[in-house]
């Protein structure tokens, strides 16, 4: 019995030293040192090859860092270990998830599981944060998990925490305040706990109740990196909702960031976390220089590509955008997002375009819609970023361009621009065909044209200006019944807005008056009379009205 008593305390004693010399990484994991954390667990598995956890958690910081070559090394490496082997399982799974196999991952996920104790809580919380990391992340299966573990372990602090993170993510504010609460008040030390009570103030946009929860959070341990990368994304949406502040707040918003990369690392993928909040803060000439120190470090990351691409061109060289952006979207291998080809578009635009802005080469504008057209294949919500593109190429008067990328943001109808992009649509298209040039209308982009202003007419009735131009756009199809029938409907909206919106319209009240006038004069004359007279009355001297009202007399 006694030798069955040392044998047991010898066991617990071997258990305890093992979760104890991997504490020092996991802290470095939650304090997002991860190249730190990434040396540490090397030191553990060249030490003890046996410990498949540590393979477990360094696989999960490769995950972390979109780096599933390495990740998959050292998931089965872990696998073959003899201690904690299963863990492995988790890692592959969430590999399973990123790939769209949730069959797959859930028999992984049951390898793990089926031999746990009753109190047992580590497995699941692993298994749910594996729900939530994954390529398209399922919040409700990690809340499924986090509830058994909260059964087996009411009061287990890392159980509450994944499940304010789980209710966070699934869009439940009050469970994810409840769990972060408890998660805190079980376990004061796990600061990450009552960090997160700011980032719920910060996604109710109170602002300056979260900075209060971030300063409450550095009083405790002004060296905790990751509070300064949400007071930065704090400060960097704060300036973003409340235009007054941003040029203010996003000054120390890129401060803080800076503090959150000292206390962090300056590795590759950190200074790539840094690059994409760089573009969020649009600091191109920051992400420049970022994009270049990070070539020096990894010239062969082709990462760096999209980075120099986008700060090539908003720092005016299409040139060297072009060339970055080429080579990045060429290669299929390459994690290409949509933005990825709306800039190789905009930098192909700029390219081709004329020194006084009003034409585009139609070769690459042909090859730049192209580029937009994927990337709205890719994600419909990038339609949204379409009508800062059109709107400057309708400011510059490059009206077929405009009218070109505009017709790609309107065949997504839930973007949030879909009824300004149909304006512009038609206006680009209306315009396009009344240049000085312009030996013969295109009736088949008028009729495009006419199609835009109707959809902005069902959308918002009162927009009246979608009356006028469509009045317009007939004319020039010489389809003159519709064409005074919205001129009507221009008069009527206009005039149902009261006598100032008629008064500041007074120049579109006579030519819809002498448009109409103009169709009725050989089918109604009295209609036709009637009319011209109300132009007169606008303007007693307007020539042709009183040549009209000559000949009808």
């Amino acid at each position: 019995m006694n030798k069955f008593k040392i044998f047991s305390l010898v066991l617990v004693a071997t258990t305890i030293a093992k979760a104890q010399e991997l504490e020092p990484a996991k802290k470095a994991i939650d304090a997002e040192q991860f190249e730190k954390a990434k040396s540490m667990l090397k030191s553990v598995i060249q030490a003890k090859p046996t410990n498949g956890k540590a393979s477990f958690l360094l696989g999960n910081i490769y995950l972390k860092q979109n780096i599933s070559d390495s990740a998959s090394i050292y998931f089965q490496k872990g696998l073959a270990s003899k201690d904690d082997a299963k863990f492995n399982n988790i890692g592959l799974g969430q590999m399973d998830l990123d790939a769209n196999n949730k069959t797959a991952a859930q028999a992984k996920f049951d390898l793990v599981t089926k031999d746990m104790k009753k109190k047992d809580t580590e497995e699941y919380v692993y298994i749910a944060r594996a729900f939530m990391n994954a390529d398209k992340p399922d919040y409700k299966s990690a809340i499924a998990v986090l509830t058994k573990a909260k059964a087996a372990n009411p009061t287990d602090a890392q159980v509450q925490l994944a499940l304010g993170d789980a209710y966070y993510g699934d869009k439940n504010q009050n469970d994810s305040y409840v769990a972060y609460r408890n998660a805190y008040q079980t376990d004061p030390s796990l600061i990450r706990a009552k960090m997160q009570l700011g980032v719920l103030l910060k996604g109710a946009k109170a602002y300056t109740e979260a900075v209060k929860a971030y300063d409450e959070v550095i009083a405790i341990n002004q060296n905790y990196g990751p509070v300064y990368r949400e007071l930065a994304e704090t400060y960097y949406l704060w300036g973003s909702n409340v235009p007054s502040t941003y040029d203010v707040n996003i000054k120390k918003a890129l401060g803080f960031y800076e503090k959150y990369m000292s206390l962090t690392d300056y590795s590759l993928n950190s200074r790539m976390r840094h690059a994409d909040f760089l573009i969020l803060a649009k600091d191109y000439k920051a992400l420049e220089l970022e994009a270049n120190k990070m070539k020096e470090i990894d010239g062969v990351n082709p990462r760096i590509l999209r980075y120099l691409g986008y700060s090539a061109y908003e720092n005016g060289n299409p040139d060297v955008a072009l060339d970055a952006l080429q080579k990045f979207t060429s290669n299929s291998s390459n994690k290409i997002i949509p933005r990825d080809y709306l800039y190789l578009a905009q930098a192909k635009i700029k390219k081709g375009t004329s020194a006084d802005g009003k034409t585009v080469d139609a070769t690459l504008l042909a090859s730049a819609i192209e580029d937009i057209k994927k990337a709205v294949a890719m994600e419909p919500l990038a339609a949204n970023e379409l009508n800062e593109l059109g709107k400057k190429l309708y400011d510059q008067k490059a009206f077929a361009a405009a009218a070109a990328v505009f017709e790609v943001a309107v065949t997504v109808p839930t973007s949030k621009n879909y009824l300004l992009d149909n304006f512009y649509l038609g206006n680009s298209l209306y315009y396009d065909n009344t240049r000085k040039d312009v030996v013969k209308p295109d009736p088949i982009a008028l009729q495009k044209a006419d199609v835009a202003f109707g959809n902005v007419i069902t959308a918002s009735p009162t927009t009246q200006d979608a009356y006028l131009f469509r009045a317009r756009t007939n004319n020039l199809l010489e389809k003159d019944d519709l064409m005074a029938t919205y001129y009507q409907q221009y008069i009527d909206t206009v005039t149902a807005k009261g006598e100032a919106e008629i008064t500041k319209n007074k120049n579109k009240f006579i030519e819809s008056y002498n448009s109409i006038a103009s169709f009725y004069a050989n089918t109604d004359k009295a209609k036709a009379i009637e009319l011209l007279n109300k132009t007169l009355a606008l303007d007693p001297a307007n020539a042709y009205a009183l040549e009209a009202l000559k000949m009808l007399k």
